[in-house]
């Protein structure tokens, strides 16, 4: 028994129902829809699996895609059939408000766990400002390692003038990169990934994975230079009886070894402990910087504690001795101090030692003391060189072979290592905007926060670099180790209280940048690789359960590591200056170019950019790659360059409406606009091709060699449109018009052919090619040729529409001025994989219409499947030319084209009409005559003429004396009736026919040489002897124009099958149509009859222009 029953809405226990319900009431709500509610949400499960471009397309900031309706009330009824794609805006501002301010990589992973049901995690919304969020983190990977090991030793090399060149240029760098980053980071929401985000989205998935590659790179590097900066710290300073090898660079190998694999237990253990400790970390690093602030103030107090000895000019390692004396006086007693010791040996000393004095001078003088005059210019040096004082005394003397407590330079030192060595200093600008997710209000606080950091940064560099120079001695601080100052850092020996405090807190600073880096890096392979644009990339998107990028790790743990082996900070420092200049690169030049084309989804809610600042920004971030190596550079350019083309190569399609897309739209636009403002030389000339494509039932194309010959035309060059045309109107139309497009794209990528499709529905094909002929193209890129099948050959006759259609074709292409090319019997034509290994391309010369016909054998024998092809030159001579003098000139033509060809000319002699043309036009006019009499359709006109030729099979079979049956049977009109037997019935004679009783079996619409020929012995059998005379009365009533065009078609067919029957493609002009109309039906017998025998030929018509010249 049936059970009758109905749904009714109840309140949702959340609420959200409220408004659906308020509007239906309390109206039955059917399963259809229930069901149909619940597809939808499979659906949204199954897009959420997919590709994250839909994600970024979507107008929505979230993904939800319910599809509940706010509209069931009448108030909005008149827009209730466009809700589905247009939702109402109070729909959209509740998917606005619902959003949450996640990192992409915790949302989806938040989705995922609850779409496998295990469990939904709570994710509290961070609020975070701008001063925590974004100023501190930037302060902390700015102000590092290079601070306070390496700047004041690039400050006693270059000076205090040449340094505040290097770090105003590398700070003015990441400023102008900063201002870029801004406008581009408050032009929309900054999911995970940063820089890597940004730049794939404004220059699209190339350059996006190439650079953030770099990037990633970059940041990798960075981990290695910290760790080593952390290990030289350890060993030089902290523990320095530590080292287990005698040469450093093993122990940094070894000891960096163990701290890069604690580092990534640590960040593999829980990047919470990370993030906990930044703080202690930062503060590490302020306390330091407050400490050497305190210490310049200090020395307008007191003098310092440190001095330097100094052995005539060198500077000597005090760690060794405490008294800086040849000699003291001990009770009277001169005593040999322990620095005597080092110099002499069994009383013979070191020469220069015996010829200079000891001095002992303060290791920092003061800001008062007037050094920074001997510190305002560099002291340069090759490795090896002494540590000198300039301005003291010194005898110059032998070095002795002896191992001397000097202290040398460790490395050759000239400026463009030292901006190299310094750029990582000044590199963690984006460490705001990786974090944008975690931001309350991210579009404001990125440029606030960032910008600010970067000046505060620049200060503390710049007036260090004034500070230093102004209060150390020059010696002291070309001492890279300070050696000089008891092994102690030269920044710490001006810090105050103590130089434990720059140790200490420059030590947790550089293992909090390790952990950073990291933690970070991991994560933006990650970013690149859930994109899916580098396929090899794929497996480093997975990790652990909780969304750690484990693989990651691994593989920036082993990066990481071949940095370490490098065991060199100095080293290490220009590599990662590389990336990092590379990705600035294209941060400016990502703002610059959206600036620039002023897109109109360009809105930067940060307005304080320019394009010449941008501009500026990435000049001189390239200026800065050459002047700090130009080698690096140069690799770093071609490992971007190798990873952009592999993209482009094997990568994912993205369309994220990046920037170099529209770029390439601007550049097309203004190439268009330029193309027309000239006219096009005939040196440029070259086929661009309308091939007009016919499509069968099933919207498949019908000849696909005619692609195949396009592409072998073309060689994949210049303009190429493959176009269609369906009958009926757009509107019932449009989806078999895309459908069809779309198989003329698939047909296209098979035969590898560059170009474009279009498909047009028309009220009827003419109009289809009118169109197309007229309208294809745009602006100076339109085709100047069109490319055609010649029609099937059993259906010419028979149908006048194809007929005519053709030859209205033919028309309308000379009225534009364009060239056209047929080829007959195109399924016998060669395929792209095709190799014709011998044979000959004939070209017909006939007229002169261009030079079109030299020019396409010479561009068909550039393609590999015609190459071994040989090409002739057939020309006709009449009695009156000189054939020997035609052939010379030819030859001589063709050489000042360039061409290779075997000429040859061919004699046409002034011959009788033969009998066979004169048959041959009769039989054409007789045909054509009736067809124009009839005036009926296509279907009708084969209807009619079968149900005749039937019906007078069957007369002559019985042998009726009527010979035709009853017309009231048939159906058919009486006077159309009699015009059609008449027409059939009719012969070379009436009188002889109707004697003779014999009828044609059917009408014959297309008429070669053999049908003729067995159609008039036929007649002959019946007839018996007849004299061919007889016909002459009706052979001078023949248009005599007819005549002579059948006779020239005979004559040429003989001529051409003669010479070129066996060779692989026959060339020859198309003549044109008769101006008169009323000869369009015999127009085609003629092309017909002139085509006769030939396997593949090329009908050729120029377009009225030169196309080939014999100038350069």
């Amino acid at each position: 028994m049936p059970t009758n029953f109905t749904v009714v809405p109840v309140e949702d226990a959340e609420g959200s129902g409220n408004s659906a319900t308020a509007a239906g009431g309390s109206k039955p709500v059917s399963l259809g829809k229930i069901f149909g509610e619940e597809d939808d949400e499979d659906n949204s499960q199954g897009l959420h699996s997919g590709d994250d471009s839909q994600r970024e397309s979507s107008p929505f900031l979230t993904s939800d895609d319910d599809r509940e309706r706010y509209y069931e009330g009448k108030n909005m009824a008149l827009f209730e059939e466009e809700m589905d794609s247009n939702p109402m805006v109070s729909s959209l501002l509740n998917k606005l408000a619902n959003y949450t301010n996640l990192t992409q990589g915790v949302r989806e992973h938040e989705e995922a766990e609850y779409e496998d049901g295990v469990r939904r995690v709570a994710v509290m919304v961070p609020q975070m400002g701008t001063f925590i969020g974004v100023y501190l983190p930037c302060m902390q990977n700015i102000l590092g390692v290079i601070l306070f090991l390496r700047l004041t030793w690039i400050v006693g090399t270059a000076g205090i003038l040449g340094t505040f060149a290097i770090v105003s240029m590398c700070c003015i760098c990441t400023l102008l990169t900063a201002i870029s980053m801004s406008a581009i980071a408050t032009n929309g929401v900054v999911p995970a990934g940063g820089s890597y985000y940004m730049i794939s989205r404004s220059l699209g998935p190339e350059f996006g994975g190439a650079v953030g590659l770099c990037f990633y790179l970059g940041t990798t590097f960075a981990g290695s230079m910290y760790i080593l900066g952390t290990i030289e710290i350890l060993l030089t300073y902290i523990v320095p009886t530590a080292p287990v090898f005698k040469e450093m660079s093993n122990n940094m190998r070894v000891y960096g070894t163990c701290c890069l694999l604690l580092m990534a237990l640590v960040v593999f253990v829980g990047v919470k402990y990370v993030n906990k400790l930044a703080l202690v970390f930062l503060a590490c690093v302020v306390l330091s910087i407050m400490a050497t602030y305190a210490g310049v103030i200090k020395t307008l107090i007191g003098p310092s504690e440190f001095n330097v000895c100094l052995l005539g000019n060198r500077s000597l390692k005090n760690e060794m001795f405490e008294t800086c004396a040849k000699t003291v006086l001990v009770k009277n007693v001169t005593v040999i101090t322990k620095l005597s010791g080092v110099f002499c040996d069994n009383a013979t000393c070191d020469e220069y030692f015996a010829l200079n004095n000891l001095t002992e001078i303060p290791a920092i003088p003061g800001l008062l003391s007037g050094v920074i005059k001997d510190n305002l210019w560099g002291d340069y040096g090759p490795a090896g060189t002494h540590i000198e004082k300039k301005s003291q005394p010194s005898v110059q003397a032998k070095d002795s072979d002896r191992d001397l407590p000097y202290i040398f330079n460790d490395i050759a030192t000239y400026f463009t290592l030292l901006v190299g060595i310094y750029f990582p200093s000044v590199t963690g600008i984006m460490a705001g905007s990786n974090r944008s997710g975690d931001l309350r209000d991210a579009q404001r606080s990125i440029p606030v926060g960032t910008i600010m950091a970067i000046l505060t940064t620049s200060f503390i560099y710049i007036s260090c670099v004034v500070l230093f120079g102004a209060c150390i001695e020059g010696v002291v601080l070309r001492d890279k180790f300070g050696y000089s100052v008891k092994k102690n850092p030269v920044i710490g020996t001006l810090a105050w209280p103590s130089p434990w405090v720059i140790v200490i807190g420059s030590f947790f600073s550089c293992c909090g940048a390790g952990l950073q880096s990291l933690t970070g890096a991991p994560r933006l392979l990650q970013a690149i690789a859930r994109d899916g644009i580098i396929p090899f990339l794929q497996v480093f998107g997975h990790g652990k359960a909780n969304g750690e990028p484990t693989w990651a790790l691994l593989l920036t743990v082993g990066i990481c590591e071949i940095g370490i082996l490098i065991a060199s900070l100095d080293a290490v420092a220009p590599i990662l200056s590389m990336f990092f200049l590379m990705c600035y690169l294209f941060v400016n030049l990502a703002c610059a170019v959206q600036t620039l084309l002023r897109t109109p989804n360009w809105r930067p809610r940060f307005k304080f950019y320019h394009w010449t600042l941008s501009f500026l920004g990435m000049s001189l971030c390239l200026s800065l790659m050459f002047i700090s190596s130009w080698y690096y550079a140069l690799v770093a350019m071609v490992i971007a360059g190798c990873l952009y083309k592999y993209i482009e190569y094997r990568g994912a399609v993205k369309e994220w409406g990046d920037g170099i897309r529209g770029l390439s739209l601007n550049a097309a636009r203004y190439a268009l606009i330029r193309l027309e403002e000239v006219p096009l030389h005939t040196k440029n000339w070259r086929p661009q091709l309308l091939v007009l494509c016919k499509l069968d039932s099933d919207l498949v194309v019908k000849h696909p060699r005619l692609l195949s010959f396009t592409t072998q035309l073309k060689a994949g060059k210049g303009l190429t449109i493959v176009s269609s045309v369906l009958e009926g109107t757009f509107m019932t139309r449009g989806n078999d018009a895309k459908t069809g497009d779309k198989n003329l794209k698939t047909a296209m990528a098979a035969e590898k052919m560059k170009g474009f499709s279009h498909v047009v529905v028309s009220s009827n094909l003419r109009d289809g090619f009118s169109l197309l002929i007229q309208s294809a193209g745009l602006g100076g890129m339109k085709h100047n040729a069109v490319l055609m099948a010649w029609p099937a050959g059993g259906g010419l006759a028979q149908d006048s529409s194809a007929r005519r259609n053709f030859i209205e074709t033919v028309r309308e292409t000379t009225a534009a001025q364009q060239a056209l090319l047929v080829a007959k019997n195109i399924d016998h034509f060669p395929g792209n994989h095709d190799r014709l290994k011998e044979g000959t391309i004939d070209v017909w010369w006939i007229v002169h219409d261009g030079g079109l016909l030299m020019l396409l054998p010479f561009l068909l024998s550039q393609h590999k499947v015609w190459r071994k092809c040989k090409m002739r030159i057939f020309t006709v001579a009449h009695m009156e030319d000189n054939s020997i003098q035609m052939k010379k000139d030819l030859q001589m033509f063709l050489y000042h084209l360039r061409l290779d060809a075997v000429v040859e000319v061919v004699e046409m002699h002034e011959s009788d009409i033969s009998a066979f043309t004169y048959e041959k036009t009769l039989v054409m006019e007789q045909r054509s005559q009736m067809l124009k009499q009839m005036q009926l359709s296509r279907t009708e006109r084969e209807r009619e003429i079968q149900s005749i030729t039937d019906v007078l099979r069957g007369s002559i079979k019985r042998k009726k004396p009527s010979g035709a049956p009853s017309l009231n049977a048939l159906c058919i009109p009486e006077d159309e009736a009699q015009l059609i037997h008449d027409r059939n019935m009719a012969s070379h004679s009436a009188t002889n026919d109707r004697d003779a009783g014999a009828t044609p079996d059917r009408v014959h619409m297309t008429w070669t040489k053999d049908k003729l020929v067995n159609e008039r012995n036929r007649h002959r059998e019946g007839m018996g002897v007849k004299d061919i005379f007889n016909m002459k009365p009706e052979w001078e009533n023949l248009n005599q124009s007819n005549v002579r065009r059948m006779h020239t078609a005979v004559k040429l067919n003989e001529v051409v099958l003669k010479k070129s029957r066996d060779s692989q493609l026959v060339l020859l002009n198309m003549p044109g149509p008769p101006k008169n109309k009323k000869g369009d039906d015999n127009y085609m017998e003629f092309l017909e009859v002139l085509m006769d025998g030939l396997n593949r030929v090329l009908l050729i018509r120029g377009g009225g222009r030169e196309v080939i010249t014999i100038y350069s």
